[in-house]
């Protein structure tokens, strides 16, 4: 009789929500985070264009879209005919003034030779002297700006001001150009996530605050948090421009759209944790410990899951508990 009375007991406990689990929870209310989803893209800090110094036309082009490039790398070349051609007359010229050189050289040796000799007066070697130092700046001259044409034929050469990936390569090979036109536009790594924030939010927002990536966005199942890095201060048609930092990115695609979640204020609210809600037939239940010691599954209506700095694996309770309910793990 004993036996089957426990049986009976333990019947009438399973049925009326079952016994009392270890595995506690109290409601409490705390403060969390509003989120309200935003559209961002992806973007680079900065975006550096490779110009072309010198006009002409394009040569060789090494790099296309999509290309990974170091600080410093020959991007493309432009070469110029007229280049070749000054250089190739300022090389003749510099011939010349060699030999005017020598000649005056020569011309000063014998002056001083006949000079010594009080054949020819002071004058004379005077004369020479200075067609000497004439000759000697002339050809220098040349020289130098022989230099600065060749600096130029080598300022043919289109190199990569940062390290980066190539975004848009907007010439082709023979294309014709002029100085200072854009050859190639190079995104750095440091990509972030650009955010476009109504004015009524930002007030909300500050450098440091986190922020939410959905993880299907990214192809993954769980979701990504990151920080925010600046907030800008102008503010343009009513949004205000924000930069997150979010690990992870890719170092490719810019410009992608993704859907960010960001802090939009704060309130007060119910959070358990999710192990002590259960659904059945569509409807969510945890399990209220009454005074007396029994056990009584109480529906309630779930709000939001929340994770990261809020509450790991907590899931908003909008009703149906208050405060100071024992919960007990289904």
């Amino acid at each position: 009789m004993k036996r089957k009375a426990w049986f009976v007991v333990a019947a009438l406990a399973l049925l009326s929500g079952g016994a009392i689990a270890d595995d506690t929870f109290t409601v409490a209310p705390t403060v969390i985070a509003d989120e309200k989803a935003v559209f961002a893209t992806v973007q680079s800090v900065n975006v550096a264009e490779a110009r072309a110094r010198i006009g002409g036309t394009v040569a060789r082009l090494t790099v296309r879209e999509g290309d990974r490039v170091t600080q410093g790398q020959v991007l493309a070349s432009v070469g110029d005919e007229k280049i070749a051609l000054q250089i190739r007359s300022l090389d003749a010229q510099i011939a010349g003034l060699d030999a005017a050189l020598a000649q005056a050289q020569t011309d000063l040796a014998l002056a001083e030779k006949l000079f010594a000799g009080g054949t020819v007066p002071r004058a004379r070697l005077d004369e020479a002297r200075t067609a000497v130092t004439v000759a000697t700046n002339a050809q220098r001259s040349r020289v130098a700006e022989r230099s600065v044409v060749a600096q130029q034929l080598v300022e043919g050469n289109v190199l990569a001001p940062a390290a980066g990936r190539v975004l848009k390569v907007p010439v082709r090979a023979g294309a014709v150009v002029m100085a200072g036109e854009p050859i190639a536009l190079i995104a750095e790594q440091d990509f972030v996530v650009r955010l476009e924030v109504p004015e009524r939010h930002a007030r909300f927002l500050k450098a440091g605050d986190p922020v939410r990536i959905d993880g299907e966005e990214l192809g993954e199942a769980d979701p990504r948090f990151g920080t925010i890095r600046l907030v800008y201060p102008q503010i343009e048609d009513g949004r205000v421009t924000v930069d997150a930092v979010v690990a992870g990115l890719g170092d490719y695609f810019v410009g992608a759209r993704i859907r960010v979640w960001v802090s939009a204020g704060e309130h007060s609210a119910f959070v358990v944790p999710v192990r002590f809600v259960a659904t059945r037939f569509g409807v969510d239940y945890v399990r209220l410990q009454q005074q007396g010691g029994a056990v009584a599954d109480v529906p309630v209506l779930r709000g939001r899951e929340l994770a990261g700095a809020d509450a790991a694996g907590g899931v908003e309770i909008l009703s149906g508990v208050k405060p100071a309910d024992r919960l007990v793990a289904p």
